[in-house]
């Protein structure tokens, strides 16, 4: 029986031909029905992107921006010129990298041959069916967007296998060749582009392109809001106002200096406990994070549970502020806050809270209160808080000596860091999850994004002043002076080995800025008894977790002693969330109360919370 005639039968059979699964009316939606209307919106298209190309040209063509681009570039083309060189400088190693791509090619072949031969497609050969950039049925279902899909990850894991397998790399340029090859991944997937994505190409047929006239116009917008850089959304900024229906929670400003404003909540609660709490937040983001709304707010928690919570407030820095260092920082912002507490109260104990780089200047100032015999602080909670940057994780990509060099040269023009810049890098670290799915849903769907006051706090970025961020970078991340006992604050040389008083280390296991092993690793080097409590989620999630949401978990366990995966291996777990905890911790510490604080006692309040420093918008 002839080909043809087989084919006939199965169709008289009822089965269908051709690719398992793949109805041949599946290819209805990409088919143009008003050819006119595309091209119409094809020109109306290129038009939105021509004003896109003039708000980036505009800033530029009048000095007001001046790119540093290439350079950043170079070093990603230099890292892995590296990579190359290793391949196809001995001719044996070239043959072997391109035998292993090409058999991954073969095998995604003969997987389709199987299934156009009638041969069911077998789930557990598809490691990848998970990923959510492809959760359209359309790149399983369909041969062609199946092809892509399997092509696509074959290639990157390639790619990231060539990068594991180069020799002779040290250990910083192996780490920035896998972040680049990351970040290059992420962005060529079929699913950041128009004809390789099957739901963007429906979309554009179904709508004769109105998709993308409305995305390249939110892209205009958006490079305009950048003022010449794009400024990628989030969330719909437009439904949140700081104080209106953001960071709610009542108090006053008490103080000022150049860099901080000192806030003070008013008190929920009849009695208050005797030591009063201080909060020193990232002066990289905004405060707020802890008081998103009533129902989120660490802070409103903490006031209903009998805290007099305090509050630094960061100014977001200009070219004023340029010499602004870290001794600034401890001096004008921690020791001032720390002065106004004694004055609003009359308190000299006080409980503080360091969050991320908070945590670190925190660590910090208090290895210097140690050695000027300043007690003020008689216990300390570090949020996500890295004091030692062995296992810092992808942020030591943009940490040697070159790159550093590179910002500070920029920040000496202006006296600061422009935030973009730091949200930026933040969010390369999850490009995936944080950029290339707004960039698909913004300017190829034209979809505006939800209001979401998370995403909206994650835009509110704050710009670095130059001496700080320097200072940062290169006693931080570069060179780790901190736990290595060399820092130098206030011409002394710091040792976090003075630091005896109680630590509450909390960290998250899912931490891409601050490491959850990183933080396990710092807990050794503090001179009192650190309890080291690990909380699932990530760096914002697994700190912002009220207990009422019943929402993760958190582990606790012995001493920080040993390797943190037998830490964790051995570690209780309980569910919910750990503010509990903390707050059984902090009554340990001292439980006594004394009646309720008028907010400010003989102090002048200078403005109601959250003040002034934290609305302003760069």
């Amino acid at each position: 029986m002839s080909g043809r005639n087989k084919a006939k039968e199965r169709d008289a059979d009822g089965a269908k031909p051709g690719f398992q699964g793949f109805d041949p009316a599946a290819i209805e939606p990409y088919i143009v029905k008003d050819p006119e209307a595309l091209t119409v919106n094809f020109a109306r298209t290129v038009e939105q992107l021509g004003k896109a190309a003039s708000a980036w040209l505009a800033p530029r063509e009048s000095g007001e921006k001046v790119d540093t681009v290439a350079e950043p570039m170079v070093d990603m083309v230099k890292t892995l010129s590296k990579v190359s060189e290793y391949w196809l400088s001995d001719p044996r190693r070239a043959l072997e990298a391109q035998t292993l791509l090409l058999g991954g090619y073969f095998d995604i072949w003969q997987k389709a041959l199987n299934r156009l031969g009638g041969q069911p497609a077998d789930e557990s050969e598809d490691p990848y069916a998970k990923d959510k950039r492809f959760a359209d049925e359309d790149w399983v279902k369909n041969p062609f967007f199946d092809f892509l899909r399997r092509a696509y990850f074959v290639t990157s894991d390639w790619a990231e296998k060539l990068v594991a397998e180069t020799r002779g790399l040290d250990e910083h340029t192996r780490h920035k060749a896998a972040f680049y090859v990351r970040q290059i991944a992420s962005a060529i997937s079929p699913s950041n582009f128009l004809t390789t994505n099957p739901q963007l190409y429906r979309e554009t047929v179904a709508s004769n392109g109105e998709n993308l006239v409305r995305g390249m116009k939110m892209l205009a917008e958006d490079i305009a809001a950048g003022r010449g850089d794009l400024k990628l959304r989030q969330t719909d900024t437009s439904k949140f106002a700081i104080g209106e229906n953001i960071a709610l929670s009542p108090g006053k400003v008490l103080a000022q200096s150049d860099i901080c404003q000192v806030i003070q909540y008013d008190a929920s609660t009849d009695e208050v406990l005797k030591r009063p709490l201080l909060i020193c937040p990232p002066w990289i983001n905004k405060f707020y994070v802890l008081d998103l709304n009533p129902q989120k707010s660490f802070i409103k928690w903490a006031v209903d549970q009998g805290h007099t919570v305090f509050v630094i407030s960061w100014v977001n820095p200009d070219e004023r502020h340029a010499d602004k260092d870290w001794e600034a920082y401890a001096r004008e912002g921690i020791g001032f806050a720390l002065d106004t507490i004694k004055q609003a109260t009359g308190e000299e104990e006080v409980n503080a809270i360091g969050y991320c780089v908070g945590g670190t200047l925190l660590a910090a100032t208090l290895a210097l209160h140690a050695q000027e015999g300043d007690r003020r602080i008689r216990s300390a909670t570090l949020f996500t808080t890295q004091v030692d940057f062995t296992h810092a994780g992808d942020l030591k990509v943009f940490a040697d000596e070159e790159q550093i060099d590179l910002i500070e040269r920029g920040m000496k023009a202006t006296g600061y860091l422009d935030g973009s810049k730091m949200a930026t890098a933040f969010n390369m670290l999850r490009a995936s999850e944080l950029i290339w799915p707004y960039f698909v849903n913004n300017y190829l769907k034209g979809q505006e994004p939800m209001p979401f006051d998370l995403l909206y706090w994650n835009s509110d970025s704050t710009r670095m002043p130059a001496a700080n961020h320097s200072f940062y970078l290169r006693n931080c991340y570069l060179n780790n002076t901190l736990t290595q006992g060399k820092m130098q604050l206030a011409g002394k040389t710091l040792s976090l080995k003075d630091v005896k008083i109680p630590i509450y280390n909390l960290a998250t296991k899912e931490d891409h800025i601050a490491p959850a092993k990183s933080v396990f690793v710092g807990s050794r080097f503090f001179g009192g008894k650190v309890t080291y409590v690990l909380s699932g989620s990530g760096h914002i999630a697994g700190v912002v977790n009220p207990p009422d949401k019943k929402k993760y978990q958190y582990w606790t366990g012995g001493p920080v002693k040993g390797e943190y995966e037998d830490w964790v291996a051995k570690a209780k777990e309980t569910p919910g969330s750990w503010w509990p905890h903390w707050h059984d911790w902090i009554l340990k510490q001292d439980g006594r109360k004394v009646p309720a604080r008028k907010t400010g006692g003989p102090m002048n309040s200078i403005e109601e919370a959250p003040g002034s420093y934290v609305r302003v918008r760069v």
